[in-house]
């Protein structure tokens, strides 16, 4: 057998053999003299026959046009023709009988192309072909710094060559990585496949990364809601929100509207493990002491409080992003937090009032006294020009009505149980509620000009057993 080289000028790097025969030829009288023997070329692919050419140049030929063709198509991939064994059985004849169309196209039928990969193999599976073992490692890497700096990985891979050097005391606000691992077993192997699945590495990181290429979108229908269109997935709620970070919960979806209903699986897992140190605030108890000359209810801060700090070093697990767990090493107190201290009335409000009459307002004089004015009575007294606005209680007493009321604008009156009740109006706002003991001088509301108010004043109504009194008999 004579096997003759013909696509040697092409780059595919496993050549086809292909191989012709030899015979024997013979001499038969006048018929060769009359050349009226042919010869006629079989061809067989591995092994099978294809059919009979008068030449091998039309096979020959059709080889050199699908190289040229794939090495277009596949530019920069590491091809190879399958099948890979071609063969020309010459027969001297007297009459032809080829089929050069017939088998050309059974030739061509048989001609594939494959590509050479290296497969990324999770767990025994093979999930990502990439064109070599150089591209394998630099998706897996590159698949890891997802989940960890350059600078980060660099340093670790420089520790691990120096594995008893002594690593350096963390300062307050830094972090190192420890460990970073896939948990699944990753391997490699060669294999030889379609080159239309040959990845690039930027291809393969996000297989990895999303457990597909393909991502699949739905159309609003009427009557859809998120949470339907959840379920018809086979999705959590949180998962279609993560798919579709600018969709709410509670939004209402639009006819034709496309979602994202691809639910992402990582094919590989990345365990970083890192430990880091951090001032940490410590909180302040609020402790309360009782004061008996407040009123109860009554409220005030004695001390301030002040947060502490802390120094913790803590080592941290995360599992593609997300911390699953956190252990404490260590703890250095660095300033105790400071107390706050609230004191709290226990003095009772007596609801009872005296009968004495204290001045509701913080200074100020009588700019209108009870009687009529422009042909109208007048029923209490005006306060005006105080120095300082708070309205108080002129006596102990329960709030029986508090809140806006027409030409009083906001207006308190409080029953002081004793036959007495006393009246505060236009105040600005009102500081107590209906049901509530207050005491003599206790705050009930700011002076101000609401209501049929020609200024900020404070209009002071006294009654007893529900009789208009003149206030002016009451106050001190």
């Amino acid at each position: 057998m004579n096997f003759i080289q013909s696509i040697s000028n092409k780059r595919l790097i496993k050549k086809i053999a292909i191989s012709t025969v030899a015979f024997t030829t013979l001499i038969i009288g006048s018929a060769v003299a009359d050349n009226q023997i042919s010869t006629d070329y079989h061809v067989y692919v591995n092994g099978e026959r294809m059919g009979t050419v008068d030449n091998e140049q039309v096979i020959t030929s059709l080889i050199d046009e699908k190289i040229s063709k794939f090495e277009e198509q596949y530019k920069g991939k590491d091809l190879e023709f399958v099948p890979d064994d071609i063969v020309f059985v010459p027969e001297h004849v007297f009459r032809s009988n080829v089929n050069n169309t017939e088998t050309i196209e059974k030739v061509e039928s048989e001609l594939q192309i494959v590509a050479k990969a290296s497969a990324i193999v999770v767990d025994g599976e093979p999930v990502a072909y990439v064109k070599s073992q150089e591209d394998a490692d630099e998706a897996i890497k590159q698949y890891k710094l997802k989940y960890v700096s350059e600078e980060d990985l660099t340093d670790l891979e420089a520790r691990e060559k120096t594995p008893d050097t002594e690593l350096p005391e963390l300062k307050v606000g830094e972090s190192r990585i420890l460990d970073v691992s896939i948990t699944e077993k990753v391997s490699f192997s060669d294999e030889k496949i379609n080159p239309t699945d040959v990845l690039s590495v930027k291809e393969a990181v996000k297989l990895l990364e999303k457990g597909t290429l393909e991502e699949k979108k739905y159309k609003v229908q009427p009557g859809d809601v998120l949470g339907s269109i959840a379920v018809d997935h086979d999705l959590t709620m949180k998962e279609i929100l993560k798919l579709n970070p600018k969709i709410s919960e509670d939004e209402l979806l639009q006819i034709d509207q496309e979602i994202h209903v691809t639910a992402f699986k990582p094919l590989l897992t990345v365990l970083v493990n890192m430990e880091q140190s951090k001032s940490v605030e410590i909180d302040y108890t609020i402790k309360t002491e009782e004061d008996s000359s407040m009123f109860k209810g009554d409220q005030k801060v004695k001390q301030e409080g002040k947060e502490g700090e802390k120094i913790v070093t803590s080592s941290i697990t995360k599992s593609n992003g997300a911390t699953v767990e956190t252990k404490q090493l260590s703890e250095e107190i660095i300033s105790e937090p400071v107390d706050k201290i609230v004191l709290k009335g226990t003095k009772v409000v007596p609801s009872r009032g005296t009968g004495q009459l204290t001045w509701p307002a913080v200074g100020g004089y009588i700019s209108s006294h009870v009687g009529y004015r422009w042909g109208q009575m007048h029923k209490g007294i005006d306060i005006a020009r105080p120095s300082d606005r708070t309205i108080k209680a002129a006596d102990n007493g329960t709030v029986v009505s508090a809140g806006y009321d027409g030409g009083y604008g906001n207006k308190v009156v409080i029953n002081h149980n004793n036959g007495l009740r006393t009246v505060y109006a236009h105040l600005s706002s009102i500081s107590v509620s209906v049901g509530q003991t207050v005491s003599q001088g206790q705050k009930i509301g700011v002076m101000g000009s609401t209501g049929n108010s020609t200024g900020v004043h404070l209009h002071f109504e006294v009654y007893k057993n529900g009789n208009l009194q003149n206030p002016m008999d009451y106050l001190k």
